[in-house]
Order: C-alpha cells, then structure tokens, then sequence
C-alpha cells in the first residue's frame, strides 16, 4: 500500500480536497493507498511515500518524491498530473 501525503500550505482546506481527489482517483485505478493531508511544516517530518503538492511548495521537498498538480480540486487535472507517478510507485510496491 502506496503512502501518500498531500500539502497546501496550512492543511486545512487545500490539501483535504486535494486528499478527496487523491483517493478518487486510486479507487477509479484500483491503487491501494493511505493518503493524509498536512500543512507544510508538519509535512516536513513525515514519512511517506509520495508528497503531491504544488509547485510553490514542492521545490521544497528535497530528497523526497513530489509530485506536482495545477489544481487541488479540479480531479481531471490531478489525474493528468500525478497518474503515471502513482502506477509506477504502485507497480514498485508490488
């Protein structure tokens, strides 16, 4: 199971729709995933196995997988961003 984490820069509302997103998308691609939303601070210390962020935020992730969307809430968008990132590290999980 692919651990994931989403970022906007408070955790609030940003990153828990981006979240929603995230978990649609998996279920429509059957992915198994824990995805969890943070702010960018607390973001920093947690392990996991892909960060999706903007890209505002994600430069500052370094070291780290990131994966960069347009949007937080438009799922076409996010599924063009992140699709191909999310197969691979599922495949690698296998």
């Amino acid at each position: 199971m692919l651990t994931i984490l989403t970022v906007c820069g408070n955790g609030i509302g940003s990153s828990i729709m981006l979240k929603m997103k995230i978990d649609e998308i998996c279920e429509d691609h059957h992915i198994k995933v824990s995805v969890e939303s943070a702010d960018f601070n607390s973001a920093q210390g947690k392990k996991t196995d892909l960060i999706i962020t903007v890209k505002e935020l994600a430069s500052q992730f370094e070291g780290r997988e990131v994966a960069v969307v347009r949007s937080y809430i438009n799922k076409k968008k996010i599924e063009e961003d992140i699709l191909e990132i999310l197969l691979r590290l599922h495949e690698s999980k296998m």
